[in-house]
């Protein structure tokens, strides 16, 4: 064969694999998640898909397009119908907002970028994207999770940092203390004293046993097939946005198909938006000497030994709870 027509041949072979595929069909219309969409639109978002996600979540939305080799963590499978960043309680299915929010903003850390979709045909792509999955043919959007007023905000500037530092020592205590986010997931950011005396002070326990890996996050398993690293917040970047709204909003509705509960109607909305402005403030620290002197001095810590359980009228030790796990959630 002659080099020309080799040249011809691998330019076939190149446009034969990267050619678009050949649009879904749709002539009836779909109702997913208790909306009925018309088969134009769902027309339109497949048209919409193939521009946008295709090279990534796949033909088929599984996940596997041709551009998902190699990326960690991997594409969503769209199939599931699972989601982990929306406003929901975890594990339910997300509401538009939901969706418009992840698409338009990314998610942090991954291959998934930010996408300026204009708001029409984003509509007609989120439709589309549901079709991939069953889940959207019987079930509803979740309802949405929405917080308090922020009670840690300052009425002005001047009473701003005070207001601040406030929310971040009760959020500290929250995080440690109460909600005992490192007892099984994530760092801890306090010395095994001052988790103890948190603990006595919001909960009464005795939080007396620790991990030995106190200071590092705990892989989990995961309802997509891969292990997660909850994140160290001195180090991770947090992949549904790092303010103290989208924090907030994390913790409140907590993170689907991971070991991240909901902790909406478990804890007063007031704590919540205060271990948010703590979890923010350590954002802060990422990839500077504070964040390295923090740890430091977390690791180079003495050893300690709890104090003794107090001892009752009658000298036996009134034997206050231990918690060595997690509270029931």
């Amino acid at each position: 064969m002659s080099p020309a027509a080799l040249g011809c041949l691998a330019l076939a072979v190149t446009l034969a694999c990267t050619r678009s595929p050949a649009l879904p069909s749709f002539d009836h219309p779909l109702v997913l998640g208790g909306r009925t969409v018309p088969p134009e639109d769902l027309r339109q978002g497949a048209e919409a898909y193939v521009h946008y996600c295709r090279p990534c979540h796949g033909d088929q939305g599984d996940g596997a397009g041709q551009s998902a080799a190699g990326l960690d963590p991997p594409p969503r499978d769209l199939r599931l119908g699972a989601y982990k960043f929306a406003a929901v309680a975890a594990g339910q299915l997300p509401n538009d907002d939901d969706l418009r929010r992840i698409i338009k903003g990314g998610l942090h850390g991954t291959a998934m970028l930010s996408w300026d979709v204009p708001d029409r045909e984003l509509d007609h792509l989120i439709q589309y994207i549901k079709s991939f999955s069953p889940r959207w043919r019987t079930e509803k959007p979740g309802e949405a999770i929405v917080l308090d007023p922020d009670p840690w905000t300052a009425k002005d500037n001047r009473e701003a940092p005070e207001r601040e530092a406030a929310a971040i020592d009760r959020g500290r205590r929250v995080y440690h203390g109460l909600a005992q986010c490192a007892v099984a997931c994530h760092p801890a950011y306090a010395t095994r004293a001052e988790i103890f005396a948190f603990a006595q002070e919001l909960t009464g326990l005795r939080v007396d046993q620790f991990r030995s890996d106190l200071y590092d996050p705990v892989p989990k398993p995961s309802d997509y097939g891969t292990v997660i690293l909850p994140p160290d917040f001195t180090f991770h970047p947090l992949r549904a946005g790092d303010t103290t709204t989208d924090i907030a909003r994390a913790v409140a509705a907590g993170i689907g198909g991971t070991a991240m509960p909901t902790w909406k109607n478990v804890l007063p909305d007031g704590d919540l938006w205060a271990m948010a402005h703590y979890v923010r403030s350590l954002v802060a620290l990422r990839a500077t000497a504070e964040a390295d002197r923090l740890r430091t001095e977390l690791l180079a810590a003495p050893p300690w030994t709890p104090p003794p359980p107090p001892a009752t009228d009658g000298g036996v030790a009134d034997g206050l709870p231990n918690l060595s796990a997690p509270p029931s959630r």
